[in-house]
């Protein structure tokens, strides 16, 4: 039984379990939830104190479950950071 409605939500200790060394939540450590468009968003901040928008859609979750959707949003970002 898949559940709906919903919103997509992560603790502050799952985030960091996927961040590199370094790298740091700001803001909302927990994150939020956009309604509307169906993601979760969080702030991050690198190692040279670049922030960086990490999100989360709510299909992706559902596809790859909640922290696998994490960790690839999480690994996309860095290889933007990176690129």
């Amino acid at each position: 039984m898949k559940i709906t409605n919903v919103p997509l939500s992560y603790i502050e200790t799952e985030i960091r379990s996927y961040l590199p060394t370094g790298w740091d939540l700001i803001g909302n450590p927990e994150g939020a939830w956009d309604p509307k468009k169906k993601v979760w968003r969080a702030q991050v901040i690198d190692g040279v104190d670049f922030d960086w928008p990490l999100e989360v859609g709510a299909g992706d979750a559902g596809k790859l479950g909640r922290l696998e959707a994490l960790r690839q949003a999480i690994d996309r970002l860095i290889r933007e950071r990176l690129g």
